[in-house]
């Protein structure tokens, strides 16, 4: 039996990067997978010094660039995938723009997704799920991952998509998650690892974002080693963003390794609430049940 996915992210290399091993996945096992991208994050910083102009401070020129490297990482990894608003016909990109981190000026830009109007946009992103019927829909949990603003909006805007459909037509919904247990290993491997520091990266240190819980609230999860290869392949195409770097570790431009683990983990969530459905001890679950 097949099923049919959708990921519902804020900018481009979200969806690589947080869900890269379950698009994967989920591709490989003949599944139709969709991802539905939000804006074109236009307010992203730029890693690379010769692409330093694209930035919204120079040239405003990113979000086309990203939306490039979009379609490019949605080809490596074999997924479909639109962003929100877009219209090919009338040559417009994308409907809302990337807000910008918490506090920065670009939320009071007019397009900004976080000022898009609740009815509007849920009207957009309703209008995509019942086009794909999807069984399952993916997107952020109540705090967007780590707070950055247009998670959390993505996270209000597909609850309250999936809430609206009638009951016997309504996908499950699920929030990506990642256990501490998890999160404490994936650090103790990145400071075990000789040769990042060369790369001019720090470890992670510090308290960990609000998407890490408590392990038995995570009762889903997709572990794949296979798919990091995939995974690994479209995030090339994402370099504005990401910087790769040795055993399956890379960057964002704050420097910082991280590393892909090959297994990722979510629940399901309430639609009214946006809060995690049940927690439990049972062994956890897949996505898709066959």
């Amino acid at each position: 039996m097949t099923a049919r996915l959708l990921f519902v992210h804020a900018h481009p290399d979200d969806e690589s990067l947080a869900t890269g091993v379950a698009i994967a996945h989920h591709v490989a096992a003949g599944d139709e997978v969709h991802v539905l991208t939000c804006t074109l994050g236009e307010q992203g910083e730029v890693i690379p010094p010769e692409l330093a102009h694209l930035d919204a401070d120079h040239e405003d020129t990113l979000g086309e660039y990203r939306r490039d490297e979009l379609r490019a990482a949605m080809a490596a990894i074999g997924a479909h995938h639109r962003v929100l608003g877009e219209d090919l016909a009338s040559g417009r990109a994308s409907r809302w723009r990337d807000s910008g981190m918490a506090g920065t000026a670009g939320a009071q830009h007019p397009r900004a997704w976080v000022r898009a109007d609740d009815d509007v946009a849920v009207e957009a992103v309703t209008e995509v799920i019942t086009e794909i019927e999807p069984d399952v829909v993916v997107s952020y949990d109540a705090h967007g991952g780590y707070a950055h603003p247009d998670h959390i909006r993505t996270h209000e805007v597909t609850r309250w998509a999936v809430s609206a459909l009638p009951e016997g037509r309504r996908p499950h919904l699920f929030g990506t998650f990642t256990p501490r247990s998890w999160a404490e290993e994936d650090r103790r491997v990145l400071a075990s690892m000789p040769g990042l520091t060369e790369l001019g990266w720090q470890q992670p240190a510090g308290e960990f974002p609000p998407s890490v819980v408590a392990d038995e609230v995570v009762t889903h999860a997709v572990v794949d080693a296979d798919a990091v290869d995939q995974q690994v392949a479209a995030l090339r195409h994402h370099r504005t963003q990401v910087t790769l770097g040795p055993d399956r570790t890379f960057a964002l431009s704050n420097d910082i390794a991280a590393l892909l683990s090959g297994r990722e983990g979510y629940a399901r969530l309430d639609p009214a609430t946006g809060q995690p459905l049940e927690c439990g001890s049972e062994p956890r679950r897949a996505l898709v049940e066959r």
